[in-house]
């Protein structure tokens, strides 16, 4: 799965905020912002796809 990077630029009160709720729930800022947002839409009635995760480990080797 890839990402689109991009810059945010938030007000440093949200930032913090958004730090402190992704530790108390052991997310890392971005992947509580992913969720944030992903809530958001969905209380507006748009459903967004889960993408597959990224496959992890060594490529299998070729016989």
């Amino acid at each position: 799965m890839a990402k689109k990077a991009f810059a945010l630029r938030l007000d440093p009160a949200v930032h913090a905020a958004v730090e402190r709720l992704a530790a108390d729930e052991l997310r890392s800022a971005n992947a509580q912002i992913e969720m944030l947002l992903r809530e958001a839409l969905d209380r507006r009635g748009i459903s967004v796809a889960k993408s597959k995760p990224a496959r992890r480990g060594r490529p299998p080797k070729d016989d």
